[in-house]
């Protein structure tokens, strides 16, 4: 093969690789929400013997926030990403006296607005293949919560729970059912705070990998998380 006809290949291929990281680019959009997010609410109201007893806990976003961590091989080197964003709303009516009583709204995050170390691969994670948050359709990931297991009995101010929850977590319009782990700290009477963990592959959600010079090995574990301090509402 003459230098010539090589010249011509390597040019292809540069072409082709320009393209496909344009595309990558354009079609993560600006990473700006679409709308301001509000507080879902809570679908079973308690009853009326409880009402003045149960207190209600929403999310503060200023002091919340939602990651994903996976891992990844970047430049042949071991890659852990992490994304963030606080754009995370949802509420909880609690009664101390009776835990087991505990009522969830919905829990929504913002796909669109998270961020890691990279506004290159932010676009990427925006696009089509990874979350296609750029699109209205798909912008934000949702959390109905259907049960609660390990919680029950009563608790004080400065306990710390440990119980799980189960719900349908809808990404990219794909919903499975999820267990997550939570810790929850009552630190007074108008504050709690606490964690949620759980860990999802990401072919579950239809969740692909563009095919991005200098990154491979994507695993398909994905640790999903929210840090959070809600206060009384």
């Amino acid at each position: 093969m003459n230098l010539k006809v090589i010249g011509w290949i390597v040019a292809f291929a540069v072409v082709i690789v320009g393209s496909a990281l344009a595309w990558v680019y354009f079609a993560g959009g600006s990473g700006e929400p679409s709308t301001e997010l509000t507080t879902p609410t809570i679908v079973s109201a308690p009853s009326t013997e409880a009402v003045g007893t149960v207190k209600t806990f929403v999310i503060d976003s200023a002091q919340s926030v939602a990651s994903f961590e996976i891992d990844e091989v970047l430049r042949g080197s071991p890659n852990q990403v992490l994304g963030q964003t606080n754009q995370v709303a949802g509420q909880v009516q609690v009664d101390l006296a009776d835990l087991s009583s505990t009522q969830f709204s919905q829990i929504v995050v913002n796909a669109r607005t998270f961020r890691t170390d990279s506004g290159q691969r932010d676009r990427a994670i925006r696009g089509p293949i990874i979350l296609n948050s750029a699109s209205d359709e798909f912008e934000f990931i949702t959390l109905d919560i259907d049960s609660a297991t390990g919680l029950g009995g009563s608790a004080e101010l400065g306990d710390m729970l440990s119980f799980s929850i189960a719900g349908n977590l809808t990404i990219k319009g794909v919903t499975n059912e999820v267990v997550f782990d939570v810790e929850v700290t009552l630190s007074d009477e108008s504050t709690v705070e606490g964690s949620v963990t759980t860990t999802v592959l990401r072919s579950d959600f239809d969740i692909g990998i563009p095919s991005v010079p200098g990154v491979a090995e994507v695993t398909d574990e994905v640790v999903l998380s929210l840090r959070f301090v809600a206060v009384a509402g």
